[in-house]
């Protein structure tokens, strides 16, 4: 059975971590499975227009598979480059999902721990229920959250990331949504259902090229003077008036009819 299942339908790439017995841990399965979804997406645009991310058995994502670490890393002697190369291609895997073109949304319910912490950080959009709980654990067990961090003070600020990295807190989705990490806190699971599939609409409704035009856009802020931030702008904007999705839009909307990329759910 696959640590990772995925589904694909109407345009959305639904990817459950399903290693509920170990609060979906990220083993190198995991992450290789991972990295085939966002591979699969990157592939599949515009055709998936979203991919949801997900957690089975009432966690999200617990963070490193600790019993793997010790077996696989700290038993034998002498694996400090094999071990260094893991690590990195788990910051590979939130990359990934940060740069993919489609819209990622991360639906959390449970703990988000550690990695899953940081796969939260690196989407665009995270719905999570009440009752789940976040935190940079690493510290706790004398490691680092090296390849999260930079996601994670990209998402709610250095200030808050340095806080929470060298304390170790857990919290609520209360606090998350108070801190930028979370966009809306819901009830319970259903209703976390509930809002993932309004949302998946929403962004339905919206011309995918031009979804990951502005994504790449906004990736490009940090770092980049005003005057060359403006010369992007006006040539995605201006590339995307003359395509074929601005066109289409625009026609639509003084016709009264539906643009060809709206998918109703």
């Amino acid at each position: 059975m696959s640590a990772v299942v995925v589904d694909d339908a109407d345009g959305v790439l639904t990817v459950t971590i399903d290693r509920p017995d170990q609060r979906n841990a990220l083993s190198q399965e995991v992450v290789a499975a991972l990295h085939s979804a966002i591979d699969t997406a990157r592939s599949e645009f515009p055709r998936i227009r979203a991919l949801v991310l997900r957690g089975a058995g009432g966690a999200f994502c617990a963070g490193g598979d600790l019993k793997e670490f010790q077996s696989v890393f700290q038993d034998s002697p002498g694996r400090r480059a094999e071990i260094a190369q893991a690590n990195r291609r788990g910051g590979e895997l939130f990359a990934g999902l940060a740069d993919l073109p489609c819209v990622v949304i991360a639906a959390v319910d449970g703990p988000a721990i550690g990695g899953g912490f940081g796969l939260a950080a690196a989407t665009d959009i995270t719905i999570a229920t009440r009752r789940s709980v976040f935190a940079m654990s690493e510290t706790n067990l004398g490691l680092l959250p090296a390849q999260i961090a930079p996601f994670v003070a990209a998402r709610i600020g250095v200030h808050h990331a340095r806080r929470l990295a060298v304390t170790a807190s857990r919290f609520k989705a209360d606090e998350a949504y108070r801190i930028g990490l979370v966009d809306d806190v819901v009830d319970d699971a259903a209703a976390l259902g509930h809002a993932v599939t309004e949302c998946t609409s929403r962004v339905l409704r919206c011309a995918p090229n031009a979804n990951a035009a502005i994504k790449r856009l906004l990736a490009d802020l940090p770092g980049t003077s005003r005057d060359h931030l403006l010369d992007g702008a006006a040539d995605a904007f201006a590339e995307a008036m003359l395509g074929t999705e601005a066109r289409a839009g625009i026609r639509a909307f003084l016709d009264g009819t539906v643009p060809p990329w709206t998918v109703a759910r």
